[in-house]
């Protein structure tokens, strides 16, 4: 996993019109589902987000919650906290940024140890 600057990648998403923010996006789950050992396309991901127009956003920050809890319970060391719905209740009250961000700093976290 490759830790990223947070503050950079926020930026970056501003400037870009929130291009970046999906790349981002499109990395932060292809770093987990790798570290986990999962068969997930981070591309079909960040495609149903396109066909629904959104929707499935709600549905992404709340399973890649998910996924970083299981990573920090198979990571020796780690603090697992659960922050699932913290993600979705971000989302819904259209602080997705924030909450992304926030997924960053966990997976930032567990970037040391892989």
């Amino acid at each position: 996993m490759e830790k990223r600057s947070i503050g950079t990648a926020i930026l970056l998403s501003i400037i870009t019109c929130g291009i970046y923010g999906i790349y981002w996006m499109y990395k932060m789950t292809e770093d987990i589902t790798n570290y986990n050992g999962e068969n997930a396309n981070p591309g079909t991901e960040i495609l149903l987000m396109i066909v629904t127009c959104g929707i499935y956003v709600y549905f992404w920050n709340y399973k890649m919650g998910k996924r970083i809890y299981t990573a920090q319970l198979n990571t020796e060391g780690a603090v697992a906290s659960d922050e699932s719905v913290l993600y979705l209740i971000l989302t819904l009250l259209g602080l997705s940024i924030v909450s992304v961000a926030i997924m960053q700093s966990n997976i930032n976290k567990l970037s040391g140890s892989w």
